[in-house]
């Protein structure tokens, strides 16, 4: 038995807290459809990043990177569970923490990283909660910072933001994902190709958050560039091309830019006026609001802020609990909407009346 989601996302197994109904089917994949041929996204993807953030009035995502003993004691599976039961869990965390943020935030990052290590039960979760993301209003970014040289890209694109060489439902593919550039050109035109055909966008890293970063990012090259600042200049001759721009004047090839670094970030945001920022770093990693503003451009475009476990995790933070107890989607909601005011506090401009 397979179950059909929302516009037609199937999914095998019996992972809970699912509004699905089963359907027959002898399917081998686990969020395939068969004959019915998939209607793919035609609006850019920049425009509508650009629409989603000005409708909820921020620029603001809820990263999720779901770690087992981390949930709430109520869901959290006992130890020596399966990974069906995993991934149950997982699934009943996610649904939780999507309907809690999406009344404050326009986008949502699940990291595939926490899915894998259950394996195909994982996956179905991982494309189960893409589903219920793009029920709940969210637009959807995959964070899986794939990359190969070419004919291996091909089929990760293919997977991550295409389809393969199978149907595969809408609402079961994020609208956009992260990618590595080290391959070069090569090694991301695949992904470049497969996004732009489906109406996908895609966030190249260029400057990352983590702290020995600096090692291979840092380095100053013969023109004056650091490594990261001679890829933010690569990825924007990719971006800049006409065919890639959308009507708000941004590409569907944004930039995973972390504000380590404040005058380099600086130089990356002019380097870069066509891509879109994936801010990284945000709350629990110690990033404030002042920082990631420099990833914005003057008008208060340019930019979408991500935290994760500032967010999902916010029925630990003693200030969550205290309002709301128990309740712990009460609390992420609580945790979504202090980021989301953080942000406005320093950002006012960005949203409906930008």
């Amino acid at each position: 038995m397979v179950r059909a989601c929302g516009t037609g996302v199937l999914l095998a197994g019996t992972l809970a807290g699912s509004q699905c109904h089963t359907i027959p089917n002898g399917l081998l994949g686990s969020w395939l459809l068969g004959p019915t041929r998939r209607t793919y996204f035609t609006m850019h993807f920049g425009d509508q990043l650009t629409a989603a953030i000005r409708e909820k009035g921020v620029a603001a995502c809820v990263g999720f990177d779901p770690v087992l003993d981390k949930l709430p004691e109520s869901i959290r599976p006992k130890e020596g569970a399966s990974d069906r039961e995993a991934a149950a869990a997982v699934v009943a965390f996610g649904r939780g923490v999507i309907t809690a943020i999406a009344p404050h935030v326009p986008a949502i990052k699940i990291n595939i990283a926490f899915f894998e290590p259950l394996y195909a039960a994982g996956i179905d979760a991982y494309h189960e909660l893409v589903c219920a993301s793009h029920e709940a209003g969210l637009l959807v970014i995959g964070d899986v910072k794939r990359a190969d040289i070419g004919h291996t890209s091909t089929q990760y694109a293919l997977a991550q933001v295409g389809g393969g060489s199978v149907d595969v439902a809408p609402d079961a593919i994020p609208d956009a994902i992260t990618i590595n550039p080290y391959f070069g050109i090569d090694g991301v035109k695949p992904f470049i190709d497969v996004a732009r055909r489906h109406g996908r966008g895609l966030f190249v890293l260029v400057q990352t958050s983590n702290p020995s970063a600096v090692e291979v990012q840092g380095l100053v090259l013969p023109d004056g560039l650091t490594v990261c600042q001679h890829v933010a200049k690569l990825v924007e001759t990719w971006a800049g091309e006409s065919n890639l721009v959308g009507e708000s004047g941004y590409s569907l090839i944004g930039a995973v830019v972390s504000p380590r670094d404040l005058d380099s970030t600086v130089v990356i945001r002019d380097l870069m006026p066509h891509s879109i920022f994936l801010v990284p770093g945000f709350g629990a990693q110690g990033r404030t609001a002042e920082e990631v503003s420099k990833c914005f451009k003057a008008d208060g475009t340019g930019a979408l802020v991500a935290a994760s476990r500032s967010v999902i995790y916010a029925f630990a933070a003693g200030v969550h609990y205290a309002k709301h107890g128990e309740d712990w989607a009460a609390c992420v909601g609580s945790g979504a909407k202090e980021f989301a005011d953080a942000l406005r506090s320093v950002l006012p401009a960005v949203g409906a009346t930008a």
